[in-house]
């Protein structure tokens, strides 16, 4: 759910039609729209006035008014705005629905705003309601599908849908079953995208960026291919330094491709100032990647989230952080502060929340060469952290799970430095000890090791641990795990 959180903001339109209740993407409309994905909200809203006023048959503005209300709903996670906002989708629609039916953008918005919804109800935990709107949005879209094939804003919406049906975890897969009628495989969702992606190479597009964030984040996820993921973004004409959004998306895939450097670098540049609206979360974001490198100042940045968002994600996983940094520096007075603080304040909705609880109400402290090992690790520091853990054996660990986390961390950081026979030796030894422990060591070795085993092209082997990893249910990040060994073994099947 937190990669579809993470890729989900597309959509629409890049032509025009004429007559009454219209959809046109005029110059005024278009200076709108690339507000609101600029964040800059109170412009928006001013620009989305005036073509109110000053062309009131063009109902496109609707739909970029739409889109500002889902990113303000998306990045606040206020649940009264929410409901507050949300109110408004039934009228935008029924405006909609009486414009020009003839137009391949009639059926397409209608769609589009009840995905933006979907998508914020997800933030609210409201699951089967949002299933519903993908439902209703899925229909729509197939229906506009036979009266528009070459639509190109149409096809990029159902990529998106049929690469995430392609991939739904087996906890979820009862929900797409009861509520919808999704079909869809990763390949048919990736080649629709990769249609649209060659489309706006030749032609003017008006979501060529969006478009290409997309197929970048299915290249990362699906593909497990990062390095041409973050390739297309630095070759997009997305501006980090003038666009919130950019900077975002640029820094996530820069943190998920051992990019850390790059990452700190792009959020410490980010735009800010009073003409945007406050994107928290990239304090976040830029707290988890200074700790990463082990900066003494990444604590700060976590106290800022903390202090300016009031929303209800990320808080156990900040003090979580929080208390990581002061184990590190040897403050035993915060760290139990704020492993209190854990237990009590936020909620444990997302993955990162959970886990964060989790590790909370477990008695044991984490090993700082352990907790250090793994910050390196997860910043791409590899030799760093080897050089953290290379003078340990696992007969310095008292406890079942630190001897455990030690043949894991090893067997990562082996195998990002391409020492793939010690990898693999260090991951089976975490396989064999850890499979049936509530922590997600054996299964996250299990899947390493296809990835390994693929990256060799030994297919059988790579789809064996694929498959293993699939049979190992852990407490924490089973849902991620699975959904990668899945996508593995669909791109092993067509290789066998």
């Amino acid at each position: 759910m937190r990669i579809l959180s993470t890729i989900l903001f597309v959509t629409m339109i890049f032509g025009t039609a004429v007559g009454q209740g219209r959809y046109e993407y005029t110059s005024d409309a278009t200076e709108a729209y690339n507000l609101v994905m600029s964040l800059r909200f109170d412009e928006a809203r001013t620009k989305i006035r005036y073509v109110k006023l000053n062309d009131p048959n063009n109902l496109i503005v609707h739909y970029i008014e739409n889109y500002l209300d889902f990113f303000t709903c998306y990045i606040n996670e206020d649940k009264a705005e929410f409901d507050r906002l949300e109110t408004n989708k039934d009228y935008r629609i029924k405006l909609i629905k009486e414009g020009d039916s003839t137009s391949p953008y009639h059926l397409y918005l209608q769609a589009s705003i009840r995905l933006h919804w979907a998508l914020a109800r997800l933030k609210f935990s409201e699951y089967i309601t949002s299933f519903r709107e993908v439902n209703k949005a899925f229909k729509l879209l197939k229906q506009n599908e036979k009266k528009f094939p070459k639509f190109m804003p149409n096809k990029k919406d159902l990529g998106i849908l049929h690469a995430m049906v392609g991939t739904i975890p087996d906890n979820y897969k009862w929900g797409v079953e009861l509520l919808t009628s999704l079909t869809g495989t990763i390949d048919q969702g990736k080649a629709e995208i990769k249609e649209v992606l060659d489309f706006s190479d030749n032609n003017y597009f008006i979501y060529e960026h969006e478009t290409r964030v997309l197929y970048a984040y299915l290249l990362m996820h699906l593909d497990n291919d990062g390095d041409n993921a973050w390739k297309m973004l630095r070759t997009s004409k997305f501006d980090p330094t003038q666009n919130p959004l950019a900077a975002f998306t640029m820094a996530n895939v820069a943190m998920r491709t051992g990019r850390n450097d790059e990452a700190i670098e792009l959020l410490l540049n980010r735009p800010q100032g009073d003409e945007y609206h406050p994107f928290p979360y990239l304090d976040f974001m830029l707290g988890n990647a200074k700790m990463r490198r082990l900066d003494a100042d990444s604590d700060q940045y976590f106290l800022k989230y903390l202090n300016e968002f009031k929303g209800i994600h990320f808080i156990k996983e900040s003090y979580q952080r929080l208390s990581w940094n002061a184990l590190i520096n040897e403050d035993m007075a915060s760290f139990y502060q704020y492993n209190k603080k854990i237990k009590s304040e936020g909620n444990s909705v997302t993955g990162g929340d959970k886990n964060a609880l989790l590790d909370a109400q477990v008695p044991v402290i984490h090993h700082v060469a352990l907790l250090k090992a793994r910050l390196l690790f997860d910043g791409g520091y590899y030799q760093k952290g080897y050089d953290v853990l290379k003078s340990h054996s696992s007969d310095d660990f008292k406890d079942r799970r630190s001897k455990l986390e030690f043949t894991y961390r090893l067997g990562r950081i082996l195998h990002k430095l391409k020492k793939y026979h010690s990898a693999i030796s260090f991951y089976e030894k975490t396989i064999e000890n850890g499979e049936n422990e509530s922590w997600y060591f054996a299964c996250n070795s299990a899947l390493q090791t296809g990835l390994l085993f693929e990256e060799l092209k030994s297919y059988d082997q790579a789809k064996a641990y694929f498959q293993k990893c699939t049979t190992i249910s852990p407490d924490e990040h089973k849902t991620g795990l699975h959904q990668q060994a899945k996508a593995g073994l669909s791109r092993i099947n067509k290789k066998l």
